[in-house]
């Protein structure tokens, strides 16, 4: 991959997450094979490659990519803006923990601790939602800036529900750190937009 589809493989991970976040709080369902991908990314901390963070294919995160491609054509028709908005938020709350290396010291840790959960019970186990969602609430949810996630109040009153968007948030940090690694810069979105599009398109392509 070259650095500039590397970087929008990263973004497409973020738009992923905040696609799953969204429906998860509107219905309380979420798609097993995005999801299970993204919670693996959390946990794969020496990757081989960008790729190999999502399990060497990019097929999991189309739906995530087809955002990002939406977005970064204008395509106010396609747009979804909520997972926009959560997509924004993710990355600017990245920058955030970037300078706190008191609480990267805890998520490491806490990390290792879910990785051992996910050993004994599955990926998308209840237990391992709640450990990765807990790991979000006592580390990036206390950070000044909070994102706030919008839904049906039925499905985000339930503790399993609130725990695996906790989650999924978690791993939109994850792919915003991996943006931030491969060379990613907000300005980018802008002044690299049509660069960013032709990466986005050639993957789905590929």
């Amino acid at each position: 991959m070259t650095p500039i589809e590397e970087q929008a493989l990263a973004l497409g991970g973020i738009f992923e997450a905040a696609l799953q976040v969204d429906k998860l709080a509107r219905s309380g369902q979420y798609a097993e094979g995005p999801v299970s991908c993204l919670l693996q990314s959390i946990i794969e901390r020496s990757p081989a490659n960008t790729l190999a963070v999502y399990g060497g294919s990019h097929h999991q995160l189309r739906g995530g990519l087809q955002a990002l491609e939406a977005m970064l054509d204008r395509d106010t028709a396609a747009l979804q803006r909520d997972a926009l908005r959560y997509s924004m938020n993710l990355i600017a709350l990245e920058r955030q923990l970037s300078k706190r290396d008191d609480m990267l010291s805890v998520l490491g840790q806490r990390l290792d601790q879910a990785e051992i959960q996910v050993r004994h019970f599955g990926l998308l186990h209840d237990n391992v939602a709640a450990s990765l969602g807990g790991t979000y609430q006592d580390t990036l949810s206390t950070l000044r800036m909070r994102i706030q996630v919008h839904g049906d109040m039925r499905y985000l009153q339930q503790p399993d529900v609130a725990n695996r968007i906790r989650a999924l948030l978690l791993a939109g940090i994850r792919s915003a750190l991996l943006w931030r690694q491969v060379g990613g810069h907000r300005w980018q979105l802008l002044l690299s937009r049509r660069k960013l599009l032709e990466a986005t398109r050639s993957i789905l392509q590929g």
